[in-house]
This record gives C-alpha cells, sequence and structure tokens, in this order.
C-alpha cells in the first residue's frame, strides 16, 4: 500500500541585525541590553517560540551558514485541505512571525517581551510541496518602524518539501491484544496483531529461544537492560506485547525490563527511579534489543509523563556502545500528546527551560547520551535523519487508539514498521504503568496481582 502524503514545513537561519544608529532612537533596542525572541504562527497549529540570535551589522553569516531548524509544521492531507479552503473571510495563507525584544514569558500575566517586528510570510501553492519542495523565502526582511537606514533586519528560511509517512491505527487500547490497521486515505486494511501478556519472574527463563544470553555472556538481556528488582510495596512490572504479521510470526516486541515503582514515601514512579521497556526486534533466530524506552512521572504543576527513548547500538557480540538518545521530553498525563523522533528539530524548542513543551518532542540529533556531541552524523551508528516517527497518546483514563506515522526512509522491511508500532505500544502503556499508585488501574493490567494472589 502507498503512502500518505504529509508535507514538512521549516523555518530556520533566523538572525537579527539591529544597526547601532548615530541618534539612538526610543524604540531602538540594542542588542547588548537584551535578549531576543520569536513566535511563529500558522493558522490551525501550535504557536511554536524560537530564540533569534543577534549578529553584527556587517554581518551576512545566515546566508553562508547552516543554523538549526526554529520551528517545525508537519501537514497531513487534512490540514493541508484546511489550510487551502476558500472563505471570503479568510486572507492570503500566510506564515507569521513576531519579534520580541526580552525575555520569554510572563510577568503578572502580561508578556515579558517588547514588540519589536512582524513578518508575514505568504505560503502560495502550499499543497503543491506534496510532490516537490519549495522555498517561500530564504534572506532578510527589514522590520520595525524605524527611519530608513536604522531599520532592523531579520533573516529566515522557510522551505516546504515533501515527507510521505505510513500511518498505521491501533484498532483498540494496545492492553487489549488489538490489531494494527495501515491506513492510506479512506483505506485501511489490517497488517499486524498485538499481544499483551504478563512476564513473571518464574517463567522468564520458559518464553523463548529468544530470551537466551550471548555466548560466553553471563548475564541476559533482561538483566543487561534493566532490573528485575523484587520490592515490596508500590510497583507495576512484567508487562509486556508482542507485535505479528499476518502469518503469526512475531516481528516486534516491547517487554517491560524494569519496574514501575514508587518512590519512597509517595505515590507516584520518579525520574531518579524510572521504570523502562527494551524494544526487541527479531535477528539471527533470537530477539535483539533495538531500543530502550524510559518513562516517569514529573513532579510539580506539569504532572506530566517523563520519557526518554534511546537507541541500542548493534555491536554484533562486541563491547556495548553508549545508547543514542533520539528524544526526551514530556506529554500531559491529563490531556495526552504526541510522542515524537524528530532529528532535525533543534534541542530544547519549547519552554524557558530547555525542554519541550508537553505534546512534543526534543531530539538533540544523532548522538551518545554521555558525549556531549550533538553534531548531525558524528555517530556512527546512527541512521536516522529528519522526521523518524510520531505516536498519538491519550490522557489518563481515555480510551487510546494510538495513530503511528512512520517516514518513508526509516521502513525497508516488515520488522522496520513493526518496531515503531511496538514503540508506540510502550508509550501509550507508560502513561498507565505512571499513574499514580492511589489510583486503580483497568482489570486488563491487574491480572498479574490477581494470578500472584
Amino acid at each position: 500500500m502507498d503512502p500518505c502524503p504529509f508535507v514538512r514545513l521549516t523555518v530556520g537561519n533566523l538572525a537579527l541585525k539591529i544597526p547601532v544608529a548615530s541618534k539612538p532612537a526610543r524604540s531602538l533596542v540594542h542588542p547588548s541590553s537584551s535578549p531576543c525572541f520569536c513566535k511563529i504562527k500558522l493558522k490551525n497549529f501550535p504557536v511554536q517560540s524560537a530564540v533569534v540570535p543577534f549578529i553584527p551589522p556587517e554581518s551576512n553569516v545566515p546566508d553562508n551558514q547552516v543554523q538549526p531548524i526554529a520551528a517545525t509544521f508537519h501537514l497531513g492531507k487534512l490540514d493541508l485541505d484546511r489550510l487551502a479552503g476558500k472563505s471570503i473571510f479568510a486572507g492570503k495563507l500566510c506564515l507569521k512571525i513576531l519579534i520580541y525584544t526580552g525575555r520569554r514569558g510572563t510577568t503578572c500575566g502580561v508578556n515579558a517581551g517588547r514588540l519589536l517586528g512582524k513578518v508575514s510570510v505568504p505560503l502560495d501553492q502550499l499543497a503543491g510541496t506534496v510532490s516537490k519542495a519549495t522555498v517561500f523565502h530564504s534572506g532578510w526582511i527589514s522590520v520595525g518602524k524605524e527611519a530608513k537606514g536604522s531599520t532592523a533586519q531579520f533573516h529566515l528560511n522557510v522551505k516546504a518539501e515533501p515527507d510521505p509517512r505510513f500511518v498505521f491505527q491501533f484498532d483498540g487500547e494496545p492492553e487489549c491484544s488489538p490489531q494494527v490497521f495501515q491506513i492510506q486515505g479512506n483505506i485501511s486494511q489490517p497488517v499486524f496483531t498485538c499481544k499483551f501478556s504478563f512476564r513473571n519472574t518464574g517463567d522468564r527463563n520458559q518464553r523463548s529461544r529468544s530470551l537466551q544470553s550471548e555466548a560466553g555472556s553471563s548475564r541476559s538481556w533482561l538483566s543487561s537492560f534493566g532490573s528485575e528488582r523484587e520490592r515490596p510495596g508500590k510497583e507495576r512490572k512484567g508487562w509486556s506485547i508482542t507485535v505479528h504479521d499476518l502469518s503469526g510470526s512475531p516481528v516486534a516486541a516491547a517487554s517491560m525490563v524494569t519496574p514501575f515503582v514508587a518512590s519512597p514515601g509517595s505515590d507516584r514512579v520518579s525520574c531518579s527511579n524510572p521504570g523502562s521497556w527494551l524494544i526487541l526486534r527479531p535477528g539471527d533466530g533470537t530477539w535483539k534489543p533495538w531500543g530502550r524506552l524510559e518513562a516517569w512521572r514529573e513532579r510539580g504543576g506539569s504532572d506530566g509523563l517523563g520519557y526518554r527513548f534511546e537507541l541500542i547500538p548493534d555491536t554484533n557480540g562486541g563491547m556495548s556502545a553508549a545508547g543514542i538518545v533520539l528524544a526526551e521530553s514530556t506529554l500531559s498525563s491529563n490531556k495526552g500528546g504526541k510522542f515524537v523522533i524528530d532529528l532535525s528539530s533543534r534541542v530544547g524548542s519549547g519552554g524557558s527551560n530547555g525542554r519541550a513543551t508537553p505534546g512534543s518532542a526534543t531530539s538533540p540529533v544523532c548522538s551518545p547520551r554521555s558525549s556531549g556531541d550533538y553534531g548531525y552524523g558524528l555517530w556512527p551508528y546512527c541512521m536516522y535523519r529528519g522526521f523518524v516517527m510520531s505516536a498519538s497518546v491519550e490522557g489518563e483514563g481515555r480510551c487510546s487508539k494510538p495513530t503511528v506515522e512512520v517516514s518513508v526512509p526509516h521502513v525497508n522491511c516488515t520488522e522496520d514498521a513493526a518496531a515503531f508500532v511496538a514503540l508506540a505500544a510502550a508509550v501509550d502503556l507508560s502513561v498507565d504503568a505512571c499513574r499514580l499508585f492511589s489510583q486503580r488501574l483497568r482489570k486488563e493490567l491487574c491480572q498479574q496481582m490477581e494470578s500472584l494472589g
């Protein structure tokens, strides 16, 4: 089945030049006295914000140097149809950018930043970019209302390009062992089945040959990547979901390898002691670890689901390598959001604390978690570029049937797609695993306790 058409609209290479006027104007803000940021708006999409770097008035650095992407909008067919809709009340479709001096945030309910100027970039024929990349703007624009020769200059690149994706839809909640359909327009067809189960300590060595340790290794994959700790009190453990193709062959799995345990004196899973899943793929007659997902319950006002996903390099039996963090962010426990792996996004795109806003993801590009190196393509094991995948996540207490989008370049076989489906299931189940222990889970997730009782 063909993939679904998507368009990726990016805004990048931001910079601001403010010339030093011979007679300073009251509205002119010198870069040494205040930071600068902007808000990027597209109709029907959440507002995104980004820091705007200052550069010397005589410099043209952004014209010759690639800067981080400041904002990305992912547009499906329905989004494109809505944006292209004709209305006598709707003006020309534009991307709007508001540039502010001062720090982001609010003071006593009032925006702390002061508006310096506005920029509008027309997005003519946006729908045509499903088949052809288009640059809507690249260069400098004058902003503000200063006298000639003293006008501030704002630099940006706005580009749209095709980003086709395979779309998969669960027909039920992951713990109910649902089917998974591939979606293309109004057509859907089954491609996978999921089997949710419990793995307890007694049957750990009986599951299959896939759980046997490598030759010469003194530890199983379970003890290598997680902790099968047995603790009295509040914990959720042993959850597992296996993805099968239509012939019944297992093609991916997600297994809870570190129990989700309430931190001492509380009823929540803490960031300092997260639960974790191992995402597995078949290979060489056994299961091989592909990725690791950690999840916890954030404290404070957000009270969200914190998560971190890292890729586990295949070292072919050699020394273990550091995991490659592909996504780390927070989702709203109440409203849900989207789990996203997008390696083109800049770090800390959403909040003043450097973390992404709820419902989005921060992806520190292809890099070992401990190296501090955030350069593109510098880590030899990373085969992922740009947008990789997203999965919808519902909030607590809501019926969740995840929709999974996977970029076409990252799917070369059935097992590739199945691994992302298993990861999406693990993210969805983590919402329940991280629920406060004062709350009861649905019966499908309590069978283990009944069987142990």
